[in-house]
């Protein structure tokens, strides 16, 4: 199980870190294509405005990723469980976010089909 839990982490990593303005499609090669969002407000994202985000979000901006686990909810599922930090942070009052994801393998290709992330105050 490790292997897949670190292959899964290295998909969130590339997905958080990747330059996608200079290679948007690794966005199709990680987001399903009926993925969905619920941010840490409360707001349900589309996967068009998620990738709109990601392409205009700063491009230096990188994350650790605290207590990753993962646990197997069907042979073609994986959910993914961490707490993101933003490294670096000057943002004052911001705790990082507890984040769920839901990685479904597609095609012999790990895809995520859901996120949601909640602020920790």
């Amino acid at each position: 199980m490790n292997n897949i839990k670190d292959h899964i982490r290295d998909l969130e990593e590339k997905l958080l870190h990747a330059d996608v303005q200079k290679n948007p499609e690794i966005l199709d090669d990680l987001l399903s294509k009926d993925f969905e969002e619920i941010g840490s407000i409360g707001k349900t994202s589309s996967r068009e405005e998620v990738v709109h985000w990601l392409l205009t979000k700063e491009k230096n901006m990188q994350w650790s990723l605290d207590d990753f686990r993962i646990r197997e909810l069907a042979p073609d599922l994986i959910l993914a469980i961490y707490q993101a930090n933003i490294k670096g942070n000057n943002r004052g009052s911001s705790k990082g976010s507890i984040r769920s994801s839901i990685w479904k393998l597609c095609s012999g290709n790990w895809k995520i089909i859901f996120h949601q992330g909640t602020k920790i105050t």
